[in-house]
């Protein structure tokens, strides 16, 4: 398939909470493109650029320099592409559209706190609209974390919930968000799917019916593995309807009250080469005893020449190594850790603590 000059660009975006496996799919559908020729836009949150680091060690040659064939990878500094969308994400879109003849197709991967709605209007821009079209938006689900409740099902009942118990006032951002990003789907997958039964799986499927808009399909992969053809060439033009969809966000903006888009703290751990267990166990404290959501990046090991890659929602962690050290390459941890009132000191003592045992 080859673009031509008379055919939008197809993009599709990919969005979803923190750790619902975004970057896994994007990985399978990098490895897996058969000669398609896309471009990965990363919206990344946090200063160490986790998830683009694990699109670049996906060998298909996705780099920032503009001069790859195989792919090309751009990286957002922005954590929220919200209101202020067009301030990093429309000047990369352009460039992208400069080299349309040697791309196929365009891969957004939106950071846990972006609100696909704004990002899908700037499509409706005359200069983006001309070149480009919204494929399709896909909204990422972490199965297991939804059958466990970690997003309630009944808004009134979370609101009434908030209002007995100051303490659960952060709840409610993150239930809006789920919402929204749910909202403005068209397609919805649930991840981790192989971790449910079938009365589990069900579960989820009617609390995500619950906030889809009607027609929307959802599906279940295990490690993001999905045929190419389900996920792109949707065809949907998503920016001829998204103004049809209805979002807490709009609602903040109709009543003029102000919202924050730093709904979680983000802050970096970094530590000398330690053991795999005892970096893991320093990680299970430091969820234990701290307000997070998620941890992710890369590590050094004693006695171990290979880098871990370490990622963790709520109190699962994984890892594993990835790749050699490089000549050269200063051997560090570097861990980002997202969650609410986080103290970097705090939790970095914590860590430290656990790990040494």
């Amino acid at each position: 398939m080859t673009s031509t000059t008379t055919d939008k660009l197809p993009t599709t975006i990919v969005t979803g909470f923190l750790g619902s496996g975004k970057t896994t799919l994007l990985r399978h559908l990098l490895t897996n493109a058969n000669g398609r020729r896309l471009a990965v836009i990363v919206n990344e949150f946090g200063e160490v650029g986790v998830d683009g680091e694990l699109l670049r060690q996906c060998g298909i040659g996705c780099e920032e320099d503009e001069s790859s064939a195989a792919g090309s990878l751009y990286e957002l500094a922005n954590g929220c592409l919200c209101c202020t969308v067009q301030e990093e994400f429309v000047p990369v879109l352009e460039t992208l559209m400069e080299r349309r003849d040697s791309i196929d197709h365009i891969l957004i991967e939106t950071s846990g706190l972006a609100l696909p709605k704004p990002l899908v209007q700037a499509f409706q821009w005359p200069q983006i609209r001309a070149a480009c079209t919204v494929d399709a938006v896909i909204a990422m689900v972490d199965g297991p974390a939804v059958l466990a409740g970690r997003f309630a099902d009944d808004p009134h009942a979370v609101d009434e919930q908030r209002k007995e118990d100051p303490n659960l006032d952060h709840e409610r951002p993150l239930q809006e968000l789920f919402e929204d990003q749910l909202s403005a789907a068209d397609l919805v997958i649930v991840s981790k799917a192989d971790e449910l039964d079938a009365a589990g799986l069900e579960q989820v499927r009617q609390k995500i019916l619950a906030h889809t808009p009607k027609g929307v399909k959802i599906i279940s992969a295990k490690h993001g593995e999905l045929p190419f053809d389900v996920v792109l060439g949707l065809k949907r033009a998503s920016e001829d309807t998204i103004d049809t969809v209805h979002t807490h966000h709009d609602e903040d903006h109709a009543e003029g009250r102000e919202h924050s888009h730093e709904l979680f703290d983000t802050i970096v751990l970094r530590c000398e080469p330690m053991e795999r267990a005892s970096l893991l166990r320093g990680l299970e404290a430091v969820v234990r005893e701290h307000e997070v959501y998620r941890a992710k990046g890369f590590a050094a090991v004693d006695g171990k020449d290979m880098r871990l890659v370490v990622q963790g929602v709520g109190n699962r962690f994984d890892s594993y190594f990835d790749r050699a050290w490089e000549a050269g390459e200063t051997r560090k941890t570097e861990l980002v850790v997202i969650g609410s009132h986080l103290d970097r000191e705090r939790v970095q003592a914590t860590l430290l603590s656990a790990a040494r045992g």
